[in-house]
């Protein structure tokens, strides 16, 4: 049954497939943190162990919410890594490899960097296709993901 709170179906379906890929983009960020997360070692490990599982730990309630916005909207919910892989922006950590620490840090300051434009980008979009709920509930992330950006930039000095 679609929901019907005041979208037109071709803007519905525009914003459920932007959430599609804020969804996957998620799930690989928040993967990719929980990898190193395991894998840092180093001089710094105690605090880049808990620094980053601090951010996967924010991410992963960000992917509940956005499943859940998903479904509010009359939408399914991306549910495989097949379908997250394929609608995913980020593209996931190289299989077998520990990269150094700061390689780490590195790596997922661009990804952030990446999905703060991606989430900028969509939530103009939802603003157009008049789903300000969508517009408001991504900016909100956006803005979590500036803040990450700017802890992970900051153990870069």
């Amino acid at each position: 049954m679609n929901a019907n709170i005041g979208l037109k179906e071709t803007s519905r379906t525009k914003v459920l497939a932007l959430l599609d890929g804020t969804l996957a983009d998620l799930s690989v960020l928040s993967q990719k943190t929980r990898n190193f997360h395991w894998n840092v070692t180093g001089p710094r490990f105690n605090d880049l162990h808990k620094f980053f599982e601090g951010q996967y730990a924010a991410i992963e309630v960000e992917i509940d919410d956005t499943a859940e916005r998903a479904r509010a909207l009359g939408g399914r919910a991306l549910g495989s890594m097949r379908e997250m892989l394929d609608a995913a922006r980020l593209k996931e950590a190289v299989a077998g490899r520990s990269p150094s620490s700061d390689a780490m840090l590195s790596e997922l300051l661009r990804d952030h960097e990446a999905f703060i434009r991606s989430l900028r980008a969509d939530a103009d979009a939802c603003g157009s296709a008049a789903d300000k709920g969508t517009e408001d509930f991504l900016v909100g992330i956006m803005e979590a993901h500036e803040k990450m950006a700017w802890m992970l930039r900051s153990y870069l000095k």
